[in-house]
């Protein structure tokens, strides 16, 4: 059975805002984030102890590249290095040496 609407059913109501066609969607604003590779390394090294940034220039020679650096509050930065691979990661320690076997969890 086909029930008929009455007039109240589908009367739509009027409030106090101004009664307009849906807008389409405005347009987007052009990327505003644009940075160079050399600009992001730079801001990577920017605040690694000394003694970081000489093991990451001589892992640099060996192809190793620097993927992030985690800084926690209060503590020296933690720099994150892969190979050229991409099937072994390193941390390097605040005093400079090298930790192989890191317990830092990564997402894959």
């Amino acid at each position: 059975m086909h029930r008929t609407r009455t007039a109240a059913q589908t009367s739509v109501v009027n409030g106090p805002w101004p009664a307009s066609a849906p807008q389409a969607a405005a347009p987007r604003t052009p990327e505003r984030r644009t940075s160079t590779a050399a600009q992001d390394a730079a801001d990577l090294r920017a605040g690694l102890t000394p003694p970081q940034a000489v093991t990451l220039e001589a892992l640099e020679i060996f192809q190793w590249r620097l993927a992030f650096v985690r800084r926690p509050l209060f503590r020296a930065p933690v720099p994150v290095l892969f190979d050229r691979d991409n099937t072994r990661h390193v941390v390097i320690e605040e005093d400079g040496t090298l930790n192989e076997h890191p317990t830092l969890v990564l997402r894959g």
